[in-house]
């Protein structure tokens, strides 16, 4: 198998076929190793693990009234994180140990679905038909979308997301799951007090979101957070309700433009973007961080160093490109990449992140980078020393990092975890 191959996400052509992977032969590869098919949930210790997971649902106001039928389980399940729904019966699940694969459940059909779309819409004051074929609806902790069969004409359509108020990730599994080797998290926890801007790449799935919460999970009690999202997932004022924490979710009336005028006069220290993904967020972003405010977000692309070309090209405008990108070099200091991949060793889906590589404008004003750590497909891993600029950024603020890199000599090298803690 073709290890190099990152999960995408799930997507649905015409014919009904899940295109899970970027590569069809790879798709056909992993489907013979799918992970066990969903078992029905008989253990009175199974349904006691769902109950406790169950009070999102129970709680969520605006969603708790609607009968999720056989789909319920589905959404309690902790490690659940995606549903889709779509081909006149066909259930995906996406789960942070096995990835994406298909459930046999018969329970849930079109009738479901249009059940459930019929509730939200209701309960959103929306309408769902041929004449509005497209229904969005957005709790607290669970998004929903759905697609009637006016449109999608081998059935209903939907996608169920869950936005758990949670920190998912914990230092000690991060460690034994080979996410990422003990020095390089120790190096991004310094580079948070050290008030780096960072921001994590990564494909659909990857994990970016749930790094910056963590990331941001790190910053001083005492330093005012303000999150800026179009669609609510970070939920930092409900996991830190004793923080000084403002979330911003802009829409038709307030852009993203408009919420970040507003949210400089609220005097953050850390402003975080959920994603950029447009060019009103790019702006969003070189805005905030000439103006000396720190950032924490995220932006989809295949590896850390390709960040600032990748911002740019989200952007409408004809702005000098290497104007734009110096700015970008001097004042985004990290750019993480993180993968998540089916490992057909263990059996399972991984998360790991691949590369930690620094901006900077060196002494000739040139853009540069260094990449500080990188992990192939296969594990092998590749150290280089911060330069002399991050360290200068970092030192600046009381914040050191030399002993994390001893036995890091000037060139490249390759080693293991224990070779470097």
């Amino acid at each position: 198998m073709n290890e190099e191959m990152n999960l995408n996400g799930i997507s649905y052509g015409t014919n009904g076929v899940a295109n899970t992977f970027t590569n069809q032969s790879l798709t056909d590869e992993v489907i013979k190793e799918e992970p066990p098919k969903v078992e029905t949930i008989n253990s009175p210790r199974e349904i006691d693990d769902i109950s406790s997971n169950d009070n999102y649902l129970r709680s969520d106001s605006l969603f708790s009234s609607i009968d999720f039928g056989p789909l319920r389980k589905y959404l309690s399940d902790d490690n659940i994180t995606d549903i889709s729904y779509s081909n006149g019966g066909q259930v995906w699940l996406k789960s942070l140990d096995k990835g994406v694969y298909r459930s046999d459940e018969t329970e849930i059909n079109d009738a479901l679905i249009e059940k459930i779309a019929f509730q939200c819409s209701n309960v959103m004051g929306k309408t769902f038909n041929m004449a509005h074929p497209f229904l969005d609806s957005e709790s607290a902790e669970l998004r929903m979308n759905f697609v009637h069969d006016s449109i999608a004409r081998n059935g209903i359509a939907a996608v169920f997301r869950k936005t758990p108020a949670k920190i998912r990730l914990e230092k000690e599994k991060l460690l034994s799951d080979r996410y990422v080797t003990l020095n390089i998290h120790e190096f991004l926890m310094r580079a948070v007090t050290g008030h780096c801007n960072i921001i994590v790449s990564g494909e659909t799935g990857s994990g970016k979101t749930e790094l910056v919460k963590y990331l941001a999970a790190h910053t001083a009690e005492n330093e005012k957070i303000i999150t800026i999202e179009d669609t609510l997932e970070l939920h930092l004022d409900r996991i830190f309700p004793h923080r000084d924490i403002v979330a911003m979710k802009t829409n038709n009336i307030a852009s993203y433009s408009d919420v970040l005028v507003t949210c400089m006069r609220q005097n953050p220290k850390w402003i975080l973007l959920s994603e950029v993904r447009s060019a009103e967020a790019v702006t969003a972003v070189r805005n905030s961080i000439s103006s000396g405010h720190n950032i924490l977000s995220t932006i989809h692309a295949d590896k850390a160093e390709s960040i600032p070309n990748r911002m740019y090209s989200l952007l409408e405008t004809n702005i000098d490109v290497d104007q734009f990108l110096k700015t970008i070099h001097r004042y985004v200091q990290l750019g993480i990449n993180v993968r998540g991949r089916y490992d057909p060793k263990e059996k399972r889906f991984r998360r790991e992140i691949t590369e930690v590589t620094e901006f900077f404008v060196d002494d000739n004003n040139e853009a540069g980078h260094n990449t500080i750590y990188r992990k192939t497909v296969n594990g092998a891993e590749t150290y280089n020393k911060p330069s002399k600029y991050l360290k200068e950024y970092l030192e600046g603020q009381g914040v050191f990092v030399d002993d994390l890199f001893d036995n890091v000599n000037n060139q490249t090298v390759k080693s293991t975890v224990e070779e470097l803690i």
